[in-house]
């Protein structure tokens, strides 16, 4: 019986690991290194990820934006040179995302920073990460979780639009 108990208790165990093993890293158009970027050269997620009013969303940066130091940075970089070809031709880098909320969530990076939030809370150590993957589970549970940590509301329509 003892036996039984313990082989249950590993399966449990093992099953559990495995549904928390994070998801790999989306294959990005041009890699890009956090960890040098926001973590050796200090830039602020800020700059890159501009938030723009009214502030709900942080945006994914144009190839413009990166061009404005890769004009004269590591030219001669393969990488760096698709980006310049996305940005002459102005379009966009087809970057995928790595952290999406369902449309029927309202969520304001605007409001989460002016309540002293930071980035890592829900994105991880971005700044120590070679490729992003999904660190930090965005899902309601850990939502409501940070709400209760924090003292902020918790109500369903706080973030979900009310149904009549």
């Amino acid at each position: 019986m003892r036996l039984v108990v313990l082989l249950a208790g590993v399966a449990i165990a093992a099953w559990i690991g495995l549904a928390q093993t994070p998801p790999e890293a989306p294959a990005q158009p041009i890699p890009y290194s956090h960890k040098h970027h926001a973590g050796t050269l200090k830039l602020q997620c800020t700059f890159c990820h501009e938030n723009k009013e009214p502030g709900e969303t942080m945006g994914i940066p144009a190839a413009a934006k990166c061009m404005g130091c890769h004009k004269s940075v590591k030219t001669d970089s393969p990488h760096i040179q698709k980006l310049a070809d996305f940005n002459e031709k102005n379009r966009p880098v087809p970057w995928k995302r790595v952290y999406q909320i369902p449309s029927y969530v309202f969520f304001s990076h605007k409001a989460h920073l002016q309540a002293g939030g930071n980035c890592t809370e829900c994105h991880g150590a971005v700044a120590e990460r070679e490729v992003l993957r999904k660190e930090v589970p965005t899902n309601m549970g850990a939502c409501m979780e940070c709400h209760q940590k924090k003292k902020a509301p918790n109500d369903c329509t706080f973030c979900h639009e009310q149904r009549n």
